[in-house]
């Protein structure tokens, strides 16, 4: 699953439970706000946590690609350095 759908799907989600949360609310108009208050700053707050997790996992697997790119090109020159000196004493 896409990151875009699952982020659809939890935006989607919570907008569904504040909506049926308020049309079945028993309690007083302020104490509903109270309560909308709070799931939104929690929602907000579990979105906050998950996305930072997010970007922490796409920084270490762009660090570890980044590391891997430039051991395969090392070993490339040296390959090609090999190769060059090979067909220097070969030719000489």
């Amino acid at each position: 699953m896409s990151a875009g759908k699952l982020l659809s799907g939890l935006l989607l989600g919570a907008a569904a439970g504040a909506v049926l949360g308020i049309l079945f609310a028993p309690e007083k108009g302020t104490e509903t706000r109270k309560k909308l208050s709070k799931k939104g700053q929690d929602l907000k707050d579990s979105f906050k946590t998950k996305m930072n997790s997010m970007v922490d996992e796409l920084a270490s697997q762009y660090e570890d690609t980044k590391d891997e790119a430039g051991k395969l090109i090392e070993s490339g020159k040296d390959k090609l350095g090999a190769f060059k000196n090979e067909a220097k004493h070969t030719l000489s």
